[in-house]
This record gives C-alpha cells, sequence and structure tokens, in this order.
C-alpha cells in the first residue's frame, strides 16, 4: 500500500513540474534557513560544555550597592579569594587569575601571544584535556608554563617541548611543565599559554601584599568549583556577605559576593540588579523565533499551492471515494505526498547549507559544520523532516478528503474557490512576517548609524596602541623622543587603560559634599604626560597635567560625568580622597565615549604618573604621513628598544569599531533571512498568480474579446495580491514596532522610529510582490483569446 502511495506521489511531481519545483524550492530554502540557524543555535549554547564538570564551575563576581542601584562587577580581590579557599569548605577549588598578552621567545622565534595567569588550581578545575603534563604538577613552579598545542609548535617545532624554556618579555626564563590541546572556539577562555598566578606575585611585589589587604583592592577575576553534592542555594547564601567583616571599608561593606554559573557565562553576561537575565541570549531567541518563521512560510507555500490545485485532484478524490477508500486512507495518501516533498526538499536543503556555511562562518566568526557522523543529528532532522511534513501537508490532506464523491463527480461544487478565503489568510500571515523583517533589518541598521555618527570626545582616527612591556618601559622617554623625532608621530603618552575601555573601577573615599553612607563607584584612569593631547580629549575647564611636572601626581582630572556624579558646582581646586590619599582636582575634561557607543561616558577619574609608563602607549600619527610609510619607520624604532619581539600595534578606530560587531552582525544576519523570507513567500505568490491566471483563462479572453486592454486584466489579476501585501503591512508594522521599541530600550542611546521606515518597507514589499505577479498576469492578458475560448 505504501509503495502504491509512494508510485502516487512521484509521478504527481513528475505531471506538475512548475507547482512541484516551486513546493521543494520553497520548502529547501526554508528548511535550509531552519537547519542553519538551528547549528548556529547549537553552537552559542555548546560555548565550554565540553569541559568535564561544568555545572560545579562558576565565576565569583560582585554585587556594589551604588546608592541604591545594584552593579554588578567581575573584578575581585585576592583577599577575597583567600577568604573562600580558607573559610568555604564546600569549594573543591579557587583560582585568583590575571589576563594579558606577554612576549615568548625560544631560539630565534618571538611571539606576542595572549595568555593568562591563574592560580595553580586553575587547570584541574578547567580540564582542559593535556597532551604532555598533567594539571596536578603543570602549574606548581611559580616560573613554569604550559603551552597550547600550536603555541609549542610555533616555538618548537615537532620536538619535546617538556623542560625547554621560553623567554618572557626579554626577562624570565619559564620551564615548560605541560602541553595542552588548543583552547576550542566555543570556549569563553581564549588564550594560547597559562603562566601560574605565583609567578606575578614573584615578579611584582605590590601583589603578595594584597593578599592581607584590603576586600576593596578589586583587580582580578576569580574562578570557583563546588565540590559535588554542593548546593549552589547553600553556598551562595554563605559568601553573600563574606566581605562585610571588613566594617571599615565602605566598598566592603556595600559589596554581595555572587557566584555565575559557567553555563551561563557566554548568553547571559548583561546583569540588571544583581542579576544576569539578558545577553547574547536576546539574539539567540530573535534568531531561533525567525527560523520557525521562514520555516512557517515556507509550509504556507506549500498548503497554499496545495489547495490552490484541489479543483484537479477533486475529481481523483471522488473517483477513490466512489470505490471504496476511506477518507482516512486518503489522508495517509496525502500526508504521504507531503513527506516525499519534504524529504527532496530536506536534500536539497543540506546541499544549500553545505555550501552556504563557508560565507556563513566568515561572516559570524564561528566553525560551524553539519555533523553527518552525529546519530542524535540526523535522528533530530528526521524528527523534524516529519514534522514539517505534517505541518504542510494536514490542512491539503484534511481539506481534500473532506470532498463528497456525489457533488465532486457531477460537477456540482466547485472546490478550487473554497478554501480562497484560508489561502488570503495565509499569504496575509507569510507577507506580515517577511515584511516585520524588512522593518527590523532597516531599524537595527539605522541605531548602528546612528551610535556610530555619534561624537565620540576624542580623535581616535590615526591613533595608535602597543603594550607596553619590560623594554620598552625602561627606555620610555628615549623611545618616546625617536617616536616624536622621526616625523610619523605627533605626541606620544601613556595610560594604564586601553583608549577604547575604563578600567578598573574603584570608589573615592571622600569628596564635597558626600552624604553620610554614599558611595560612589567611578572609573580610574593614570595617565602620564599629553595623554589629552595624545587622544585628543578637551580639556573644558581648569588644566591638563604639565608634562614632567612632579606636583602633579598630586592632581586629579575628572570628566563631565564624574562632576555630575560627584554634584561638584566648581570642581576646580576642589579636594578629594581617595585611596586614603588627597587630591586636587585641577581640570574638567569633556565626556569620551570609551566604553559603550550606546551609553552615556561613564563617570572617571585620570590622575597623573609624570613620566612613569603605564600599561598601553599610545602615539597619534601626524596628520599628513602615510600610514604603511608610518609604520615602517615605527618599526624601525620599536625594534631598536624591543628586539627581542616584534613589533605589535593595534589602530584605536578599528578597536572602537568593534563595539559594533555584535549589532552588525544580528542587522547582516536579520537581512538575509528577511531577504530569504521575501524570496520564499514569493515564490508562493508566483504559484498562486499562475494559478489565479490559468482559473480565469476564460474570463480573460471574453473580456479582452469585450475590448478590455492589457493594462486591465493586469490589474484584474493583480489587485488582490497588491490588497493582501498592504493588508500584511498594515498588521506587520505595529507589531515590529513593539517589539523593536522594546529591543531599542537596552540602549540608552537610541533612534526614535518614525513612520518612514514602515512607509518604506510597505512600499518595497508592495513593488516586490507587484514584480512577482506582473509575470503571470501580463502573460495571461496578452495570450491569444481565441485559444482560451476555442473549447467554447
Amino acid at each position: 500500500m505504501i509503495q502504491n502511495y509512494l508510485k502516487i506521489a512521484w509521478r504527481n511531481l513528475l505531471n506538475n513540474k512548475v507547482y512541484s519545483l516551486l513546493n521543494i524550492l520553497g520548502l529547501a530554502a526554508g528548511m535550509a534557513v531552519a537547519l542553519i540557524i538551528g547549528l548556529w543555535v547549537n553552537y552559542q549554547y555548546s560555548y565550554d560544555r565540553f569541559l568535564p564538570g561544568t555545572e560545579r564551575l562558576y565565576q565569583v563576581m560582585r554585587n556594589f550597592n551604588s546608592n541604591g542601584d545594584t552593579l554588578t562587577f567581575g573584578s575581585t580581590s585576592l583577599k577575597l579569594a583567600d577568604a573562600l579557599r580558607n573559610n568555604v569548605p564546600e569549594m573543591a577549588h579557587v583560582a585568583e587569575t590575571n589576563f594579558g598578552a606577554h612576549g615568548l621567545m625560544a631560539g630565534n622565534k618571538k611571539f606576542y601571544l595572549d595568555g593568562i595567569q591563574p592560580a595553580s588550581d586553575f587547570l584541574k578545575m578547567f580540564r582542559y584535556p593535556f597532551i604532555h603534563g598533567n594539571a596536578n604538577t603543570a602549574l606548581k613552579d611559580p616560573f613554569s608554563i604550559v603551552l597550547t598545542e600550536s603555541t609549542a609548535k610555533a616555538l618548537f617545532g615537532s620536538a619535546d617541548v617538556i623542560n625547554k624554556l621560553v623567554r618572557i618579555d626579554n626577562h624570565d626564563n619559564l620551564k615548560v611543565t605541560g602541553v595542552i590541546m588548543d583552547v576550542p572556539a566555543n570556549s569563553s577562555f581564549q588564550f594560547k599559554y597559562v603562566i601560574p598566578f605565583g609567578y606575578y606575585e614573584a615578579t611584582q611585589s605590590y601583589v603578595k601584599g594584597q593578599r592581607t589587604g584590603s576586600f576593596g583592592n578589586n583587580g582580578y577575576a576569580l574562578y570557583a568549583e563546588l565540590k559535588p553534592g554542593a548546593s549552589f542555594a547553600a553556598v551562595s547564601a554563605k559568601i553573600k556577605d563574606i566581605e562585610k567583616g571588613e566594617t571599615n571599608n565602605i566598598n566592603a561593606m556595600s559589596s554581595n559576593v555572587i557566584l555565575h554559573p559557567l553555563l551561563k557565562w557566554h548568553l547571559y553576561s548583561d546583569f540588571k540588579n544583581g542579576k544576569a537575565t539578558a545577553g547574547f541570549i536576546d539574539y539567540v531567541r530573535i534568531f531561533t523565533l525567525i527560523g520557525v518563521l521562514v520555516l512557517l512560510i515556507a509550509c504556507i507555500n506549500f498548503i497554499n499551492l496545495s489547495t490552490a490545485r484541489s479543483e484537479k485532484r477533486a475529481r481523483e478524490v471522488g473517483v477513490r471515494k466512489a470505490i471504496g477508500s476511506q477518507r482516512k486512507d486518503l489522508i495517509f495518501q496525502f500526508l504521504i505526498e507531503s513527506a516525499v516533498v519534504t524529504f527532496i526538499s530536506f536534500l536539497f536543503s543540506i546541499l544549500l547549507v553545505q555550501l552556504a556555511l563557508p560565507a556563513f562562518n566568515a561572516l559570524t566568526g564561528t566553525l560551524i559544520s553539519i555533523p553527518f557522523k552525529n546519530p542524535e543529528f540526523w535522528m533530530v532532522m528526521m524528527a523534524c523532516v516529519l514534522f514539517t511534513a505534517l505541518v504542510a501537508g494536514s490542512r491539503p490532506a484534511f481539506y481534500l478528503s473532506s470532498f463528497n464523491p456525489v457533488r465532486v463527480l457531477k460537477g456540482a461544487i466547485k472546490v478550487g474557490k473554497s478554501a480562497s478565503l484560508s489561502r488570503r489568510v495565509l499569504v496575509v500571515t507569510q507577507f506580515s512576517c517577511s515584511i516585520a523583517l524588512i522593518i527590523s533589518t532597516v531599524i537595527i541598521y539605522r541605531q548602528i548609524q546612528y551610535a556610530k555618527n555619534r561624537p565620540t570626545g576624542y580623535q581616535i582616527n590615526r591613533l595608535m596602541s602597543t603594550d607596553m612591556n619590560n623594554d620598552l618601559g625602561r627606555s620610555y622617554l628615549a623611545l618616546k623622543n625617536d617616536l616624536l623625532q622621526s616625523g610619523a608621530v605627533a605626541s606620544v603618552s601613556t595610560s594604564s587603560s586601553p583608549a577604547t575601555t575604563v578600567d578598573p573601577h574603584t570608589d573615592l573615599d571622600m569628596f564635597p559634599g558626600k552624604r553620610p553612607g554614599e558611595t560612589v563607584e567611578m572609573g580610574s584612569i593614570q595617565v602620564s604626560g599629553d595623554y589629552f593631547k595624545t587622544t585628543g580629549m578637551q580639556i573644558i575647564s581648569g588644566r591638563d597635567f604639565v608634562t614632567g611636572s612632579k606636583a602633579d601626581t598630586a592632581n586629579i582630572v575628572f570628566n563631565e560625568a564624574a562632576i555630575k556624579r560627584l554634584r561638584l558646582t566648581d570642581p576646580v581646586n576642589q579636594i578629594i580622597t581617595w585611596n586614603k590619599q588627597k587630591y586636587r582636582v585641577i581640570g574638567v575634561a569633556k565626556d569620551a565615549l570609551m566604553n559603550s557607543p550606546y551609553s552615556a561616558a561613564d563617570p572617571t577619574m585620570f590622575t597623573f604618573s609624570g613620566e612613569s609608563p603605564n600599561g598601553n602607549l599610545l602615539y597619534k600619527l601626524s596628520p599628513n604621513v602615510n600610514t604603511h610609510q608610518a609604520v615602517e619607520k615605527l618599526t624601525a624604532i620599536f625594534n631598536k628598544y624591543n628586539p627581542a619581539y616584534p613589533y605589535d600595534y593595534r589602530f584605536v578606530d578599528a578597536d572602537y569599531n568593534q563595539k559594533f560587531s555584535e549589532e552588525v552582525l544580528v542587522g547582516k544576519l536579520a537581512g538575509i533571512f528577511a531577504g530569504l523570507a521575501i524570496f520564499i513567500s514569493c515564490l508562493g505568490l508566483f504559484g498562486l498568480a499562475a494559478f489565479v491566471a490559468e482559473q480565469r483563462t476564460k474570463e480573460i479572453g471574453i473580456r479582452k474579446v469585450l475590448g478590455a486592454s492589457i493594462s486591465q486584466v493586469w490589474v484584474l489579476l493583480s489587485r488582490d495580491f497588491i490588497l493582501l501585501v498592504t493588508l500584511s503591512c498594515v498588521i506587520a508594522s505595529p507589531l515590529a514596532l513593539y517589539f523593536l521599541q522594546k529591543w531599542l530600550q537596552k540602549y540608552d542611546y537610541h533612534i526614535t522610529i518614525g513612520p518612514g521606515v514602515f512607509l518604506i518597507s510597505a512600499l518595497a514589499a508592495i513593488i516586490i510582490t507587484v514584480i512577482t505577479v506582473s509575470f503571470q498576469s501580463i502573460k495571461a492578458a496578452v495570450a491569444n483569446p481565441v485559444k482560451s475560448l476555442r473549447s467554447e
């Protein structure tokens, strides 16, 4: 019986090639979109799940009560690390961690790579697979290093690397004690080597003292692993007030310690009122919905084209019922036909996805592939194919099988028109979804451009940055002089924070007008001479630091946001206390967007290090110098003062543009999927237009004989479709407005949605509709009426 149904389904496909092609192409495109989004969503959920015991791993964070507002910070103190390690028995391991890039050298091989400096238990918690060595001993020696496989090959080739020496920052030799497999792309940590935190303590004298200092010395990431069976809720309650024993510290008394689960790091990174409720998960949900909608649009095509051709299948149903077929047999037959079309579409969708994945991976920066060898993948795919076949085929199956055989065979029923209302509803549903996606794409693009065009408050064009190291630091004044003398550079300075970041944050001890119990958290950046000149930040009140002035190390500059936060009406010459030291306010800098371009500038204070260099070297290229030629000159100068390592630099404007990467990616993907949704909808529209033209062939012939023009016939056939799409625009606009306004509320700095975007989107949809149906309408209008009326 099933073999007979399959034969009938195959014959129907061959006998109706155009409709079959439209159905298969539409379903294949819809299934391809759903599959590629499904693979992308699965990739996002797979972050860090390759590690054993992920459910017991957490980042330790702080909820800071800033005058009623809860601010969440990932920076913690070494004192807190020891407190958790010594006082919370439910903790299996605790690892304080520092991040940064360093120069590594072995023989004549030298690289500047990102690494991580954690406590010795880190590799016991995050169990990255070892190729050589083991987690228990790899980080015991402070002067040891664990390399990733690719780093080991880059430094030593294929030789055995255990116990070989790697020179770091041209300062110390570290012994290789382990090699781990390269960190996967779907890992929250990305590093090329691991150095013990003990090395940091051994080489930076101030670090060890922070263990017995204050809970307020927050500058390190902290990770913890709970013992098996330990209750997350019980441990969270136990550690919440662990800092409050330091009663003389406002920062500690205002902080609650929390645990953020590893499995939520990637998708839930935005904290509101102390809880991780949002983040990249918002976009994952959006694209999951888009995938479902696009597949639904493809299914609607199948339903519409199948029910539109019902008049041709009606007599077949009548004959089958007359010779004894039951309705359930007919339903099963039509569902089999739907399954055949869906399965063929699925095979084509696999091919489309395989062809599209290289471009998709390049766009999204992922390493997604179809897991052909994974049986679970095929089980899920078969379930999806069957579900899609059921969704797409159920309406035609139940509709066609319901025909009365006597009325159909007598010709007393015009079944082709009985489903016209439902087809119109489905067309409106299709285009409502597609138009909403078009509107969303336009709004996302406008929001990105709005933020990009926002004045930054400083001049990042032609501003370059290089990480300082020991060699550069020792020769900073000579390096600065050579850079200025080269003619390639107009200004040079250093800062403790990159030019596009405000870090770390701290709280002031005392300032004029401070209220009892008030806490003020703000960014803190230490700078050397010519910082404001180099970055192009304006001093709008008071003065800048004087290069070479030792007296200015006791002075401070605030930005406008900080002055507003401190409620200072006449800030210059006011005295504030920070870290138990008094500072005089000498100037106010104009706000600069150093963090998010979508938010207000962070309150920030700038302290002066004199000519002592900080961690980030900033230098502004001369305005009339060719960038390529400037880099050649700079390479020679940096090689002179830093011969052990390659010249490494970044353009600050490129770093700033990276802040838009997430929104740009979402905008591009939304645009692509909106285009595919419109394409699939238009395939269905094209098929329906062909059906309508075929159904009204004789009517068109009569109208032409009576004098109707081609344009009149075109209007006759196109009018209904244009009205349906117009109705879709009316429905889609308020729905899109509701969800887009909610999306825009996450940004402090955002556009206002006006009527223009809806009018433009509606016009675009109508134009696309006219183009789609015009082929069939004009084809029917220019046909010879003699041929269509010959049978009459």
